[in-house]
């Protein structure tokens, strides 16, 4: 069946965001005396949203789970700090620019579903110059459920008036491929991103954005 829109996933497939989530969550480790973590070790605490990444943040610990007085003043802290680092080393990764212009070229309706909260996710996007390109824009806050549930994806389907097989997910993480998957959706990965995604099961494993306008053109040649 064409594809007739796309959504995207944020952090690890449109913006290369680590450093700044780094940066961040390491001044709010620092705000409860607690010793900076490696960039690299923090990297694999991003994917469930902020809430999580506070909990991995603060204990260290992927599975971890903070006090709960501990988390709310820690979430405070992530956001205090994240507002006045957002975009200060976040670039889009290569190819991006590239593959957004050739969807839309294609006249492709497109979608950002992130985990991200919403107060980060548009000015992150904006201050890389991404925004225009996006008819939604669902944060991990837009809705009562986020990835891997179906709803954000369900969401878009309805908005933009398309079936889930109509919709192409690109992504960088189970939580993509299972929100999906979940929806009915066909789902890219890309293999750049902040988890390793070679054995997961999905369309397609890809190494730049540009290379889903092909999947693109042959979904609607079949």
């Amino acid at each position: 069946m064409p594809i007739k829109a796309i959504a995207l996933d944020l952090d690890g497939t449109l913006l290369d965001t680590i450093a700044d989530l780094a940066a961040a969550a390491n001044a709010m480790r620092s705000d409860f005396d607690l010793p900076a973590l490696e960039q690299d070790r923090l990297a694999s605490f991003v994917g469930g949203g902020m809430a999580q990444l506070v909990h991995r943040s603060l204990t260290d610990a992927r599975e971890g789970q903070a006090e709960p007085e501990q988390h709310a003043a820690g979430i405070a802290a992530f956001c205090r700090h994240y507002d006045r680092l957002l975009a200060v080393k976040t670039r889009p990764y290569p190819g991006v620019v590239a593959g957004l212009e050739a969807f839309r070229s294609m006249g492709l309706r497109l979608a950002v579903v992130t985990n991200k909260p919403l107060r980060f996710t548009e000015p992150v996007l904006a201050q890389t110059g991404l925004l225009p390109y996006f008819d939604i824009v669902l944060g991990g806050d837009s809705l009562p459920e986020k990835k891997p549930h179906p709803l954000p994806l369900q969401t878009v389907c309805q908005q933009f008036g398309i079936t889930a097989a109509e919709l192409l997910m690109v992504g960088d993480s189970h939580f993509d491929r299972d929100a999906a998957k979940n929806a009915g959706a066909p789902c890219l990965l890309l293999d750049y991103g902040y988890e390793d995604v070679r054995g997961l099961q999905c369309a397609g494993i890809i190494s730049s954005l540009v290379e889903a306008v092909d999947f693109v053109k042959n979904a609607g040649s079949d």
